[in-house]
């Protein structure tokens, strides 16, 4: 048998917004044909399943996401600075982001939780390497005096992310603008302090 011959990437970028849009469970193979341009018997040679595609759009989200991640952090005179660029840059995914608005991982744990243990899984693993970028980006602004030490780089951790996911999940019903903006800036005051 053949192997399919595709833009990985570009396939697996489709299916993320195909995810993103439906959720998994209404997303059908013909929605994914008609996404990624595969055929569904590609999918399954490619993929295994449409689990399997899942799996491996969430992987290549957490790629993308770690990419864009060290991009705030690379060229800026301050981790903070970095910092309050990625919140705006969240913010401003969550008003004209489409897809982005919602975290592909987050849909699909509230989606699949328990029922499918590999994309837990993975998601899992991509939180906590999330939650590791955080925390030493505190660690590093604490180091260089632009934070205090009063609380630690996890507990910031633990507020910013539990921050980020509530500023998404409001964007979903109060989409304004400067509202979420506002939101934003509210979670990096906080977040320092």
């Amino acid at each position: 048998m053949r192997s399919a011959e595709f833009d990985r990437e570009k396939v697996l970028r489709a299916a993320i917004k195909a995810f993103v849009c439906k959720g998994y469970n209404k997303t059908s193979m013909q929605d994914l044909k008609k996404a990624t341009g595969l055929h569904p018997g590609s999918i399954y040679c490619a993929f295994e399943n449409k689990q399997g595609l899942l799996v491996a759009a969430i992987e290549q989200y957490s790629q993308d996401r770690a990419a864009e991640f060290e991009q705030y952090f690379t060229g800026n005179q301050t981790i903070l600075a970095g910092l309050k660029k990625y919140l705006e840059g969240i913010a401003n995914e969550c008003i004209v982001g489409g897809h982005q608005k919602v975290c592909l991982s987050l849909k699909a744990l509230s989606e699949l939780s328990e029922q499918a243990p590999e994309v837990e899984n993975v998601i899992g693993q991509n939180l906590i390497d999330w939650q590791k970028g955080f925390i030493e980006m505190f660690e590093q602004a604490q180091a260089a005096g632009e934070i205090s030490d009063k609380r630690s780089p996890t507990q910031r951790t633990q507020s910013l992310i539990v921050s980020i996911y509530g500023l998404r999940t409001y964007a979903q019903t109060h989409p304004s603008n400067e509202t979420l903006a506002e939101l934003a800036q509210q979670i990096f005051d906080d977040v320092c302090r």
